[in-house]
């Protein structure tokens, strides 16, 4: 089994930027992946950002482009985003995942090829 944990939401003022943690813990696999996804009130969840444990192959989505970063401590094992030039528009609860297998980068936007999930944490930016 695999426990993710995540860490570093908070409040913040439009332009600012958070750091979020996802250590994870328990058996690792040798083609895995790890994403954070971030969900809205009344909205489905979706996808902000993947990297390939394996080479750190990354991949983002377009609204997030420029102004995150999604990096690991492969030490660690933990999953890191970096968010700077926050905008009101990315308050949200933020997920990590991982992904047991290997597919193309693209397919790392998909929630349900993601095995393990966070509790989520609370990214709050006021306008």
């Amino acid at each position: 089994q695999v426990q993710l944990v995540e860490s570093g939401g908070g409040l913040v003022q439009a332009g600012g930027s958070l750091r979020l943690a996802c250590a994870a813990s328990g058996r690792t696999f040798p083609n895995y992946a790890m994403g954070w996804f971030r969900q809205a009130p009344g909205k489905e969840r979706e996808f902000v950002a993947s990297i390939r444990w394996s080479g750190g192959s990354t991949y983002y989505t377009d609204s997030v482009k420029g102004r995150f970063s999604i990096s690991r401590d492969s030490a660690k094992n933990t999953v890191l985003l970096q968010m700077n030039s926050l905008k009101p528009e990315d308050t949200a609860v933020y997920y990590c995942a991982l992904s047991k297998r290997y597919y193309s980068d693209s397919y790392y936007s998909t929630t349900g090829i993601y095995d393990y999930w966070g509790q989520g944490t609370q990214v709050t930016v006021s306008s």
